[in-house]
């Protein structure tokens, strides 16, 4: 609660708050439109593939010509990073291969990185964020995005005293979502393709988060960053509305949908057969959260919490998130206060390669929102048991074999020879994580089964 106060000092001193964003998309455009309003924060340094539309991004989210001229637009983003008049590197290009790149130049640098990139952060965050703090560097989920907004939500039940049941976000799933293509993801937006492609939305990336993989991922990330649970047999996506929270996410053996207490789950807006569900949740988080004791129980009743018919489960919830408009927190955060706002301290949650049609040996795999695969929610423990390809490692790769619709992709089942360095590089930290080995800083082992509370 005092970051602005504390940023006010910086700024008073002259030592403003400058950082280096690496990606200038969605996420960058919110974030910088902010920065003109935030006084004592800078942007030193924009990399991006193409600068020059950086720059044009810049001047649409209404900075000035003068912020733009005194920006640096580079597409070296090693460069950037390596800058030595900043605080923290801000990683926000979707790519998991080039996430890790830049959040390991990052922490060699001494940099704070926040990971916008959750992409990145659910193929191999456990281990850079061990890294990270092996070297004194803060390695920070996003505020704005659900993953850090649901770590919040949980640590803010758990600082109180309450047990955790569930933790979460809203979104529009149906179970035939698993199949859309990029060629068909559109009419599930009630968008025209042209209309879209006016507008430059990337139909791969929108279609990540209709077919369940980005809602894999960022359940993935929340369970790594707060100890909870993921479901044995993947996200259910049950229909709930923000007042039937505390009904239906408690455990089986209390009348819910939980196969135990202290689980990610992930609620749909719709209704299976398409109506929309009453007071959805499709843009917020949610925790469920346990009554210690009967006074705590009556407390819920008397202050107005929805709970379950024995009063003892509740529901708190943000129903939106802004995204971009909100990275100040993480940035301020782990700057000013040497703290993340959330970050993975075990590997509790994987997401791996689901097969999104019959697949045949000799197709390549085309990755997050694609046309062969979609990222299914599964234990850690059980994905590396069963060899299952990362869905973030699911770019480029060749099949050796055909992979029936719905099955889990391996890895003896691809081909990576033909993939670029930095692809090289993304599989070697992977499975030095999945190894439980960390280089640089001693060992990174793999977290048995405990209580979440």
């Amino acid at each position: 609660m005092n970051l602005h106060r504390l940023l006010a000092a910086r700024a008073d001193a002259g030592r403003p708050v400058r950082v280096t964003l690496i990606g200038a998309g969605k996420f960058g455009a919110m974030f910088l439109a902010q920065v003109p309003h935030t006084r004592g924060l800078e942007v030193a340094c924009i990399a991006d593939l193409a600068p020059d539309r950086a720059r044009r991004t810049c001047a649409g989210v209404g900075w000035s010509d003068d912020l733009i001229a005194a920006t640096v637009f580079t597409d070296d983003a090693q460069a950037a990073i390596a800058r030595p008049d900043i605080d923290l590197v801000i990683e926000a290009t979707g790519s998991p291969a080039h996430g890790i790149l830049h959040a390991r130049a990052a922490i060699r640098a001494g940099r704070a990185i926040v990971m916008v990139n959750v992409e990145a952060d659910a193929l191999a965050g456990p281990l850079l964020a061990a890294e990270a703090r092996a070297a004194g560097v803060v390695y920070s989920l996003a505020y704005g995005d659900q993953p850090a907004l649901t770590a919040e939500l949980v640590d803010w039940a758990r600082a109180c005293g309450f047990t955790v049941v569930a933790a979460g976000k809203g979104t529009k799933y149906l179970p035939l979502y698993h199949g859309v293509t990029p060629d068909t993801v559109w009419q599930h937006y009630g968008l025209q393709p042209e209309a879209a492609r006016a507008a430059g939305m990337n139909p791969q990336m929108f279609n990540s988060f209709l077919d369940g993989t980005k809602s894999a991922i960022e359940m993935a990330a929340i369970a790594n960053a707060t100890g909870l649970d993921v479901p044995d047999d993947g996200l259910a996506f049950p229909p709930c509305g923000v007042d039937d929270l505390p009904h239906v996410l408690r455990p089986r053996a209390a009348g819910g949908m939980l196969e135990r207490a202290g689980m990610v789950e992930v609620v749909s807006s719709l209704e299976r057969d398409g109506r929309p569900v009453f007071r959805d949740l499709r843009w917020g988080v949610y925790v469920v959260l346990e009554a210690p004791n009967d006074y705590a129980a009556a407390c819920f009743a008397q202050y107005g919490l929805k709970t379950d018919s024995t009063g003892r489960y509740a529901a708190m919830y943000k129903p939106f998130h802004l995204i971009g408009l909100e990275l100040n927190v993480s940035v301020l955060s782990a700057v000013l206060r040497h703290e993340p706002t959330g970050a993975p301290h075990a590997f509790r949650g994987d997401v791996t390669a689901t097969a999104k049609r019959d697949l045949r040996a000799g197709e390549v795999l085309d990755g997050e929102g694609g046309y062969t695969v979609w990222g299914r929610l599964m234990p850690a423990q059980a994905s590396l048991a069963c060899g299952a390809l990362p869905i973030g490692l699911a770019h480029h790769a060749r099949l050796r074999r055909d992979i029936p619709a719905g099955e889990t992709v391996l890895w003896s089942d691809v081909d990576f020879t033909h993939a670029d360095s930095i692809m090289h590089d993304a599989i070697a930290t992977r499975r030095a994580m999945e190894a439980g080995l960390l280089s640089a800083a001693g060992s990174f082992r793999l977290p048995e089964r405990a209580a979440v509370d």
